[in-house]
This record gives structure tokens, C-alpha cells and sequence, in this order.
């Protein structure tokens, strides 16, 4: 069962995501999402699942390789991106990811539902 509302960072700026396009589907009771980060290594990002919050950030650090150069356009000066979105709960302790090729895969189970227990009236 998918959360009320599948929550994310931000519906109206789409230039604070750029760099990390995303696919989110449900199959056999476990989330996968499909993240383009196109640029970083797998040790550039950091991922965290907080009350069922899960945050994406890649990080890296800047250089000018030469002083030299005179750019003519510059787009690629980046160093942050981050996304986050909520699943509600979930299994934390089995989530899975894997970095390949620019592109991050996770899966996350979802908690299996409670059932209700009836008891009788003696």
C-alpha cells in the first residue's frame, strides 16, 4: 500500500533537482527509485532514511584544473545536489543500493501490514 502521498522536496522548482532525475515505482511490496547522478562517484553520495524520509545528497568538491583557461560558458560548477522523499514505513534495516554508470538504484521493502488480532469475549 503506497503512503497517502508520496512526498517530495519540491513540486514547483524543478532547477533544484536538475542533475537528479528520478523514477519511482512499486513492485512485489518494495520500492525501487532510479536516480540519474550523472558526474559523481559512489563515494560522493550519502544516503539517510530518517521516519521514513529518505535523503539523497552527492557532494563533491571543486577544482579549477587551470588557471589558464578563459571559459566561454561554465555549467558544470556544481558541487551539491540533494533530494528527499518521503515513504512513509518502511523496513530501514533492508534497504539496498547500488551505483552504477551515473546511476543510483535503491530498494526499499515496505513493512509488511499489521493484522489486526480479534478476541474473543469469554
Amino acid at each position: 500500500m503506497l503512503p497517502r502521498k508520496l512526498f517530495c522536496d519540491s513540486l514547483f522548482d524543478e532547477d533544484i533537482t536538475r542533475g537528479m532525475d528520478s523514477d519511482i515505482y512499486l513492485k512485489d511490496g518494495v520500492y525501487h527509485i532510479e536516480m540519474d547522478i550523472p558526474g559523481f562517484n559512489k563515494e560522493d553520495i550519502k544516503i539517510e532514511m530518517h521516519k521514513g524520509t529518505l535523503t539523497i545528497k552527492a557532494e563533491k568538491e571543486y577544482k579549477e584544473d587551470d588557471e589558464n583557461k578563459k571559459y566561454i560558458r561554465h555549467e558544470r560548477k556544481y558541487n551539491s545536489l540533494e533530494r528527499s522523499f518521503y515513504f512513509g514505513d518502511v523496513e530501514e534495516d533492508n534497504i539496498k543500493a547500488e551505483f552504477t554508470n551515473g546511476t543510483l538504484h535503491l530498494t526499499i521493502p515496505q513493512k509488511p501490514e499489521e493484522v489486526k488480532k480479534q478476541i474473543t469475549i469469554d
